[in-house]
């Protein structure tokens, strides 16, 4: 697997998880198109590669992301000025690619939460598999107060939270910290900022004890059951369960289960 290089993202691979830092500390991680190419591109570039498990998603400087980048708002308005009538639409898109990418990438995609967890930032949270938060992370959809809407993060938040809680967060713009993050299901816990690094760690070898393929199928099974109807999911799933009973990976994790121990690919 070759990664690409990035400008704005930090990549470290630690055997089957890839750490992904989002690097641009002065703007509290803002995300700008730049930024939205790249993390394009390193969803890509992992998607097939068995041998990547978990991608975490964590920000620079003590921040998650701020939102969106007001410099490329402010150069999607000189081309709208300048007779580009899509400017603020292919902007505004090309983010909610990303996410959608983002929300069917088959690893497990955990999201450390710290200091501002914003917009773009929340959508990102918001179709994470696993959200950990600081305890003082502070969340909000802050586009109407903008005058503008959150056009690409709305269904997501929806997804996580539920109808009533998204419409009064993005109605009203209000700004909580992690614990009423958790509450509401945007993260999964909260926790003092000093033991976010243990409880990453605590859920990295969680993911390691989960057979990569079959945590591959059922992260593909629960997403299903969101856009097609119940008798073809479960249909599939008969089919994806017997295939995996059968795979190498079942017969190991059988194997280990009898024998008491771990399975290979959790050593």
């Amino acid at each position: 697997m070759a990664l690409p290089e990035t400008e704005t993202l930090l990549l470290e691979q630690d055997g089957p998880v890839l750490h992904v830092t989002l690097n641009r500390p002065e703007s509290r991680n803002a995300m700008s198109l730049g930024m939205v190419n790249e993390l394009m591109a390193v969803f890509d570039a992992v998607a097939d590669d068995d041998t990547v498990r978990a991608i975490v998603l964590r920000g620079t400087g003590g921040h998650f992301c701020a939102g969106g980048d007001i410099k490329d708002m402010a150069g999607a308005r000189a081309r709208a000025a300048g007779g580009d009538a899509d400017a603020f639409y292919a902007l505004n898109r090309r983010f909610g690619e990303m996410i959608t990418r983002a929300n069917v990438q088959p690893q497990v995609i955990v999201a450390v939460l710290e200091g501002a967890v914003l917009g773009g930032g929340f959508g990102l949270a918001c179709v994470s598999d696993v959200a950990i938060a600081a305890d003082d992370a502070q969340f909000g959809l802050p586009e109407t107060g903008l005058g503008v809407i959150p056009a690409q993060i709305a269904p997501f938040v929806v997804q996580r939270i539920g109808l009533t809680q998204a419409r009064r967060l993005a109605l009203t713009g209000a700004r909580f910290n992690g614990v009423e993050a958790a509450r509401l299901g945007i993260a999964h816990e909260a926790v003092p900022a000093t033991d976010i690094d243990t409880r990453l760690a605590d859920t990295l070898k969680q993911i390691r004890r989960c057979a990569p393929h079959a945590n591959r199928v059922t992260k593909q099974l629960v997403l299903n059951t969101l856009s097609q109807p119940l008798s073809d999911v479960l249909d599939q799933a008969a089919h994806d369960f017997a295939s995996a009973v059968a795979s190498a990976e079942g017969a190991e994790g059988t194997m280990a289960f009898v024998q008491k121990r771990l399975p290979q690919w959790a050593e």
